[in-house]
């Protein structure tokens, strides 16, 4: 699958990010890293709903980055772009009017990423 322009830099971000915690060796970052993998992972709730849970969670606290990352797994988790509409919509009840930027940013990328997807 071939990355859009928007989520190609948050990846290249990400990574290297995650290359320069990793290199610290550090075992209180490698704990929370692990735990944060861990609790996305498929259990009695599918990954996919963890992911738009994430999703939403990542609107409300406005992490762009966050919410690029919890679309893009949602998508690959197999989240129809109705599901994720309708997190997104939570997220705005949640969070208010103050979430309408990041929302903004987050149909940019769910858009691209059905694009390419066609």
């Amino acid at each position: 699958m071939e990355t859009t322009k928007l989520l190609e830099e948050f990846h290249k971000r990400r990574n290297a990010g995650n290359e320069k915690i990793s290199s610290k060796q550090f075992l209180p970052f490698n704990r929370f890293i692990a735990l944060d993998t861990r609790a996305y992972g498929d259990g009695e709730i599918p990954k996919k709903y963890k992911e738009l849970m994430g999703l939403v969670g990542s609107m409300v606290l406005r992490c762009n980055d966050c919410i690029y990352y919890h679309i893009d797994a949602s998508v690959k988790t197999g989240c129809s772009e109705k599901e994720i509409l309708e997190a997104m919509n939570i997220a705005l009840v949640i969070g208010g009017s103050v979430v309408i930027p990041v929302l903004r940013a987050a149909l940019t990328a769910l858009d691209e990423l059905i694009s390419e997807n066609k």
